[in-house]
């Protein structure tokens, strides 16, 4: 439940006892009658029934892979819905990687492919880098990754063509004369079926969590992360977003990670023999941890690393995981969230300032997020002029766009409360980030 003073203002009064409507305690009742089980033949096996495929390639995967399993099935705390939700996307990946090697073996001139001079958005969750990478994703010269495409890069073989259900939607609408066929074409994202489950999902996270957009939309043209692609390697942070899995962060710590970031820019390749253009905009905030491997595997890259207030990062991540949680887990755990995430943070900013020399000075522009807010397409000038990428008209004209179309509040404006809704004053965490603040010349926003 959330109070609104006004259209744009959204106020949580509920986040760690939450007031469920009808269609919530519905899908949670429905949720009790499904049952999973975590198990790597249970995964493997509905995946290879998916695709019809059969190799899954190298065999590494198959350890971060019951590490993931393990927390899950463990985790007395998941509601029976969020285990389905769980066991749904370790299928999904699965069939990504079977799909992923059929069409390398067939296509083995994909190897062959460059990712030509990426910029890469590198920082904090909740920084301003969504709003960057989106901006950035207007200007149609780039090859960006919409979240239907990076959920599924890939089609099953011989099956879902666009093409078809585009037929089949001329052939339902035929005596409707307003509509022609032209506006029907196949390279229509709507009608791709990947976009439509896509669609469909995000629909229903909207009724099942009706203020997420006003936090982090996730429609299908969302422009997503690239750790999607790394999911069907199992390993990526990305895990950490969906369940509270501290075991398989501490695998996932002491782990290389450079081959799963090849393994990701794999796909990317995959992605891009599909269609063009060939120069990508990229963004993670498990970069921030992996700067010697983000450089090692992209060295030509514009790095764009950008900077926020912490404790302002640390309030907007949790009460976006605490939201989802009234869906995801019997109890709201504020104290753990809290607590992990603070953590996390930390642990993400040390790094980068640890490793931040690898990052070549001739590639690499700071931005602040105050700065950015207050002037983004300001920002994007200087990042475009640190790149080497012309400002031309068209594309100046598609970013005023995206602008336009997309403005700060859109879906309402989250009034974020960490003393009350966490019982943690905001002031309280200062000190354990002036590393962080006598580093970069971030604002804070916590008073």
């Amino acid at each position: 439940m959330s109070n609104r003073n006004h259209p744009e203002e959204v106020r949580f009064t509920d986040i760690a006892d939450p007031e469920l409507g009808w269609q919530q305690k519905l899908a949670l009742y429905f949720g009790e009658k499904q049952k999973v089980s975590f198990t790597q033949a249970a995964v493997l096996a509905q995946a290879q029934k998916r695709t019809g495929l059969s190799d899954f390639g190298a065999e590494d995967f198959h350890e971060p892979l019951q590490v993931l399993l393990d927390e899950y099935k463990g985790d007395d705390g998941l509601t029976a819905l969020n285990r389905q939700i769980l066991f749904n996307n370790l299928v999904r990946y699965a069939s990504n990687r079977l799909l992923i090697e059929d069409v390398l073996k067939r296509h083995p001139e994909i190897h062959d492919i460059e990712i030509r001079k990426p910029t890469v958005v590198v920082g904090l969750p909740r920084s301003g880098t969504t709003h960057l990478l989106n901006l950035l994703a207007a200007d149609q010269r780039f090859r960006s990754l919409p979240l239907w495409e990076s959920y599924e890069p890939l089609h099953v073989p011989g099956k879902e063509k666009p093409e078809a259900l585009r037929a089949a939607l001329i052939k339902l609408v035929d005596g409707i004369r307003t509509l022609r066929e032209k506006d029907f074409t196949p390279s229509s994202n709507q009608f791709d079926p990947r976009y439509r489950r896509c669609d469909f999902e995000w629909k229903m996270m909207q009724v099942m969590a009706p203020h997420i957009a006003a936090m982090h939309p996730m429609n299908p043209d969302h422009i997503h992360e690239e750790l999607e692609l790394m999911g069907p390697d199992f390993s990526s942070y990305i895990f950490e977003w969906t369940a509270m899995v501290p075991n398989y962060r501490d695998y996932y710590y002491k782990t290389d990670q450079a081959p799963h970031y090849e393994y990701m820019k794999k796909v990317l390749k995959i992605l891009q023999w599909q269609k063009g253009p060939d120069r990508w905009v990229l963004k993670c905030p498990q970069h921030l941890e992996q700067l010697p491997v983000l450089q090692k595997t992209f060295p030509d890259a514009t790095f764009v690393v950008t900077h926020r207030d912490p404790i302002a990062v640390i309030q907007s991540a949790v009460t976006m995981m605490a939201y989802a949680q009234r869906m995801g887990r019997k109890k709201v755990e504020t104290k753990k969230l809290i607590e992990y995430w603070t953590d996390r943070i930390e642990h993400l900013l040390r790094a980068s300032i640890r490793d931040r020399h690898v990052l070549p000075d001739a590639q690499t522009i700071d931005v602040l997020f105050h700065e950015f807010m207050a002037d983004d397409l300001g920002m994007i000038e200087k990042i475009y002029a640190k790149a080497g990428v012309e400002m031309t008209s068209e594309a100046k004209e598609q970013l005023e766009g995206f602008v336009r179309d997309h403005p700060r509040g859109k879906h309402g404006r989250v009034v974020y409360d960490l003393k009350n809704n966490f019982g943690v004053d905001p002031k309280s965490l200062q000190e354990r980030f002036d590393f962080y603040y006598n580093q970069f010349p971030v604002r804070k926003e916590h008073g």
